[in-house]
This record gives C-alpha cells, sequence and structure tokens, in this order.
C-alpha cells in the first residue's frame, strides 16, 4: 500500500461506522443545497471563481448526456431501386440501421491521451535572436570576427558544469542569470514549493535555446518533486516531474512554474 492512504488503512483495520453509508447519502442529498447557497451568497472573486467552477461542471455533465445519447442512433437506409417488384404494404417501409458512434469510454481515453500533451501556456510569444544573444567585442580574435555571443536571458546549467577556456567559448552564460530553483504550483493541491531544477526539457522558441538551457516564458523544466512525496499506483515515490514556466523570469527576478500533472 502506498505510504499516504492512511484513510484506506484505518478502514481495513477497523471498519467502518454503522451509520457510515446513511451519512454518506444524506452529504451526496446537500450538495445542492451547498452549492445554491453559495451561489446565492458568494460575492466578489470568490463568485466569479465559484460560477466558473459550476460553468465547466455544466458544460461536463452536457457532454456526458450527449454521448450517453449518441450511442444507439437509429437511422434508416436509403431505400434501394429493387429490380423485383414489391407488395403494396412492403413500398413505403425503410430498413432500419443501428449506427453506433463510438462509445462514451472510447471518447474518454481520446480526450486524456490529448490532455497528456496540453499545457497550461499553449502558445508564447517568440523570442528572436537579436533579443537573445548581444554580440561580443572584447578582445583580438573577437574584436575583428564578432563570433562571440553573450546570451541577455536567464539560463540554467547543471551541477557539474564547467567553462570552456576563454578562446574557444561561442556562447557566454552570465552567472547572475543562472537559476538552479523554481517555484512551482500544485494545480490540484493548490500549494507552491521551491524545488530544484534538473534539466530544460524543451524552449518552444527555438532548439538551440533548449540546447543552451534559456528559462523563457512557456518552457518546460523538468523539477525534483521527491519532497512533494507523490506516489505512482504502485506505491513508488515520484522523483522528477515536468513543469511550464508562466512568468518572464528576466523580468521578476524569479521563476514562477506550474506542475504538469
Amino acid at each position: 500500500m502506498p505510504q499516504n492512504e492512511y484513510i484506506e488503512r484505518w478502514t481495513k483495520q477497523h471498519g467502518k461506522r454503522l451509520d457510515h453509508d446513511e451519512r454518506k447519502r444524506k452529504r451526496a442529498a446537500r450538495e445542492g443545497h451547498d452549492a445554491s447557497y453559495k451561489a446565492q451568497n458568494l460575492r466578489g472573486l470568490r463568485a466569479k471563481l465559484y460560477s466558473e467552477k459550476r460553468r465547466k461542471e455544466k458544460i461536463q455533465m452536457k457532454k456526458q448526456i450527449r454521448a450517453r445519447e449518441e450511442k444507439n442512433v437509429k437511422s434508416s437506409e436509403p431505400a434501394e431501386d429493387s429490380k423485383t417488384a414489391l407488395p403494396q404494404y412492403l413500398l413505403d417501409r425503410s430498413s432500419e440501421k443501428n449506427a453506433k458512434a463510438l462509445s462514451s469510454q472510447i471518447k474518454q481515453k481520446r480526450n486524456e491521451k490529448a490532455a497528456r500533451f496540453s499545457v497550461p501556456i499553449p502558445k508564447v510569444k517568440g523570442v528572436s535572436e537579436e533579443e537573445m544573444f548581444k554580440v561580443v567585442t572584447t578582445g583580438k580574435k573577437t574584436h575583428k570576427k564578432s563570433w562571440k555571443r553573450m546570451i541577455t536571458k536567464p539560463t540554467f546549467v547543471g551541477p557539474g558544469f564547467t567553462r570552456r577556456p576563454v578562446k574557444y567559448e561561442r556562447f557566454i552564460r552570465p552567472m547572475g542569470l543562472r537559476y538552479k530553483k523554481a517555484n512551482v504550483t500544485h494545480p490540484e493541491l493548490g500549494v507552491t514549493v521551491q524545488l530544484p531544477i534538473i534539466s530544460v526539457k524543451k524552449n518552444p522558441n527555438n532548439p538551440l535555446y533548449t540546447q543552451l538551457g534559456v528559462l523563457t516564458k512557456g518552457t518546460v523544466i523538468e523539477v525534483n518533486v521527491s519532497e512533494l512525496g507523490l506516489v505512482t499506483a504502485g506505491g513508488k515515490v515520484v522523483w522528477g516531474k515536468y513543469a511550464q514556466i508562466t512568468n518572464n523570469p528576466e523580468n521578476d527576478g524569479c521563476l514562477n512554474a506550474v506542475l504538469l500533472v
């Protein structure tokens, strides 16, 4: 059993209350009253958030109802020109067929599969190379050919990183713009924790930026979530998870990200 399922463990050891099912039924029956009370009495930002939540729930409910209705759809086949003569009572009859639409389970699986690849910020404003790199013109060789570049955005380098010799270094990543930790928000738990960065998975602007570990808005990074105590279905502790950067780190001086769950 996973390490955090205390309630299930207690139930297995000691059983349930005698009136457990009745209390559960009453709690479910009261949900409608609670929803009505909140809808009438909440004010301000809480009211907006609650109405948005209810709207999404209603959309999902309507989708499920529609999927159930579409499961068995009867449609009549177009009448074919028959070469043999038909009796009078069969002329206006057409054979019906059951056109089974995709079952709701298959649709649900498709949605879940698509959700695996969805991110909080699907589109980001591109960063040009002129904005990203500053031309370095110091030294004899560099002054003549201007081939060296300094990165103007925050970056991440691994713990075992060592700079190349100055003569051969193509891209300079300033020490003051390097980040090791990010403020990661768990969307379902609603908590924000500062977690160490493991690697930069993908920068949507350019594969070169991914290789250099540039951190811009929309970049997907891998963070160490072992402190959160997340476990898989098999009971193993999750070590690394992906998160997407939601702010402009060069403007804010910190790295904010949302965990992809």
